[in-house]
C-alpha cells in the first residue's frame, strides 16, 4: 500500500479554485431564460400544470355531480319508503277496521243466537206450563164428573 501523500495548503487552495471555476463554468453553460429550449420547457411545464388543474376540476365536478345524484337517490328512496310506510299503515288500519267489523258482526250473531235460544227455552217452558195447566184442568173436570 502506498503511503499517504498529504496535501499542503497550496494544493488545497488550488483544488478549491478549480471547484469554483467548475461551478462558474456550469453556471455560465446554463441557457438563458430567453433561450428557445428554456421557453419550450417552461411552456411544457405550464401545459402539464394546466392539464393537472383541469383534471382536478373535472374530478371535483364529477364528485359534486355524484354527491347530487346520491342526494337525489336518497331523497327518492326516503319518499318511496315514506309512501310504502303510509300504504302499509293504511292497509293495517283497513285490516283492523275489517277485523273490528267482523268482531262486531260475530258479537251481534252471538247476541241474536242467545236471544233465539232464550226464546226457544221460553217457548218450551211456556208449553210445559200450558200442558201442566191443561192436565190440572183435565183432572179437575174428571173429578167433577165423578162427584
Amino acid at each position: 500500500m502506498p503511503a499517504f501523500k498529504g496535501s499542503n495548503f497550496q494544493d488545497r487552495q488550488q483544488a478549491a479554485e478549480e471547484a469554483r471555476r467548475a461551478l462558474l463554468e456550469k453556471f455560465k453553460a446554463r441557457p438563458s431564460p430567453d433561450d428557445p429550449v428554456v421557453r419550450q420547457r417552461e411552456a411544457e411545464r405550464r401545459a402539464i400544470v394546466e392539464a393537472r388543474e383541469q383534471r382536478a376540476s373535472e374530478r371535483e365536478t364529477k364528485r359534486i355531480a355524484e354527491a347530487e345524484a346520491k342526494a337525489r337517490r336518497d331523497a327518492e328512496e326516503a319518499a318511496a319508503l315514506a309512501a310504502r310506510t303510509k300504504a302499509e299503515e293504511e292497509e293495517r288500519a283497513r285490516v283492523a277496521e275489517l277485523e273490528a267489523l267482523e268482531t262486531e258482526r260475530k258479537k251481534a250473531e252471538e247476541i241474536e243466537l242467545k236471544a233465539m235460544l232464550e226464546a226457544e227455552r221460553k217457548a218450551e217452558r211456556d208449553a210445559r206450563y200450558a200442558a201442566r195447566k191443561a192436565r190440572k184442568a183435565e183432572r179437575k173436570t174428571e173429578l167433577r164428573m165423578y162427584r
